[in-house]
């Protein structure tokens, strides 16, 4: 609790700062940014990630990959990287070679075919990149809410460290606690607008994430892979389904709008209640990550079996599809009216 106390105390002075001197402001009134709220924060919430992150993990190579992953957020929030596809392509370079110079690949999926085809280490360098990149660009589009995307990870470490699945040669699961308790300062901060993630952040904790998640899997073989799947479905298929809903709209998928689940989420409690901003986005927020926080529960239960984890996988997506589908006709009646 005094690590608690001091850290927040120290996040909120350095934040309050932040922001009487201009520092890491970047309010640009974007649809996709200001949807949900009209203020300018700073985004500073990425910094006071990393630097426990770094110092938690003792591997100098990967504090590299993790400190260059914040970087393209970092450019990215100061308007410097401003193109989507650069900042993708960048992404893609840096996680391949991680994959390649760590050796980090997914060795399992139960599905036999697959797995022959997981034997294969190009297959597996590019299966492995895949699935780090539409978790993080996955984590950077649910953080459109107060507290989602901090809270999610907080939910997630909760759960593999409750289960002892940390792989304790990468990080303890005491430092693992000690991250979830900066997380939790942050989630505090977040919802109260003191700071963001911004990119910066996002991008980080959806690596940061996706490394100590694919570590567990490595390490814990009785495991169902799909299990692991069911800690991250949300956000990755958050980025999968807006792709596909992007393209099929002849949208650059690369680009940001403001039409995912959480925005939608946000826009019919708005309308509904007539609630204020603030309001309406913590509460948004706490819809989703209660719901997530059933289905991990759920997946806790029964970590072992494959079709256990695929059931309650199909279940939570074909739940989002009709979540989607009636928030959307909700959005596009309301949108009518009002025009």
């Amino acid at each position: 609790m005094i690590f608690f106390g001091v850290y927040l105390l120290l996040v909120t002075l350095l934040s309050l700062i932040f922001k009487k001197k201009g520092i890491f402001l970047n309010y640009s009134g974007d649809i996709h940014q200001s949807f949900s709220n009209k203020k300018n924060i700073p985004l500073s919430g990425g910094i006071f990630v990393l630097i426990p992150i770094v110092f938690f993990l003792n591997d100098l190579f990967t504090n590299c990959f993790i400190i260059l992953i914040y970087l393209v957020g970092f450019f990215s929030d100061r308007k410097i990287l401003v193109s989507p596809k650069k900042r993708f392509l960048i992404q893609c370079v840096l996680i391949l070679l991680f994959v390649v110079i760590f050796d980090f690949r997914i060795n399992s999926s139960r599905i036999e075919l697959f797995d022959l085809a997981l034997d294969n280490k190009i297959f597996a360098v590019l299966f492995s990149a895949f699935c780090l990149l539409i978790l993080i660009n996955g984590s950077n589009f649910v953080d459109g809410l107060n507290g989602l995307l901090i809270f999610y990870t907080i939910i997630v470490f909760f759960m593999l460290t409750k289960l002892n699945l940390i792989d304790n040669s990468i990080i303890s699961n005491q430092s693992i606690n000690l991250i979830i308790f900066v997380l939790l300062v942050l989630l505090l901060l977040n919802i109260f607008n003191v700071l963001m993630l911004g990119d910066s952040g996002a991008y980080l904790l959806g690596f940061f994430m996706g490394f100590v998640i694919i570590s567990s899997h490595i390490k814990n073989t009785d495991i169902s892979p799909y299990f692991f799947i069911s800690l991250i479905w949300y956000p990755c298929f958050e980025n999968l389904f807006s792709i596909l809903r992007k393209l099929n709209r002849e949208f650059s998928p690369l680009k940001p709008d403001s039409k995912h689940l959480h925005q939608l989420v946000f826009f019919l409690l708005t309308k509904k209640f007539n609630l204020k901003l603030i309001i309406s986005n913590n509460f948004s927020s706490a819809i989703i990550c209660f719901f997530n926080f059933l289905i991990i529960y759920i997946s806790s239960l029964n970590p072992g079996s494959t079709i256990f984890q695929i059931k309650l996988i199909t279940t939570s997506i074909i739940f989002y599809i009709v979540s989607y589908m009636f928030l959307f006709n909700f959005y596009k009646l309301n949108l009518t009216s009002k025009k």
